[in-house]
């Protein structure tokens, strides 16, 4: 694998990283610190890369697991962008108390969430990147959807 296709991926992907890093770890510096030391490691590593799946989801693994090891406060950064939001017109999301729901769901959920609506990925991406069936992405975004739909039900009440 050419490090020119790293570096490519580097520059054309970078906010997308550093946007599920930042969520997975509760703060956006840590976020960009793990992009870092994932590109960083995948240059290091870059024989290890087998070609067997594509060179953008072996990156989002080790972003992901980087991110996973540099976690301070799951889930807060990543919500910062739906406080503004508006639920019947009765405040922010945040006002609901959603910011501690994120950071009670499951590591897998939280993580299958911020792959698919902060990176913007597809179900089969989101496997690759995860080592998963297609079928377990799917589902782990029905439960954490469920859950976060009842409470935030609860809540409304």
């Amino acid at each position: 694998m050419p490090l020119a296709e790293l570096e490519s991926l580097y520059r054309e992907r970078f906010d997308h990283f550093a946007r599920v890093g930042s969520a997975i770890t509760g703060d956006g510096e840590s976020g960009r610190d793990a992009v870092q030391n994932a590109f960083a490691a995948a240059v290091r590593g870059h024989g290890s890369f087998r070609g067997t799946g594509s060179l953008e989801a072996w990156l989002w693994r080790i972003v992901v697991n980087e991110a996973n090891r540099l976690r301070r406060e799951p889930a807060h950064a990543a919500l910062d962008e739906f406080s503004e939001l508006s639920v019947n017109g009765h405040g922010g999301v945040d006002d609901l108390g959603v910011r501690e729901l994120f950071a009670e769901l499951p590591d897998r959920q939280r993580e299958v969430l911020f792959l698919r609506y902060h990176a913007d990925l597809d179900y089969r991406r989101i496997a690759e990147i995860l080592d998963i069936e297609v079928g377990t992405v799917s589902a782990t975004l029905s439960a954490a959807h469920t859950k976060l739909r009842k409470t935030l039900r609860k809540v409304e009440r």
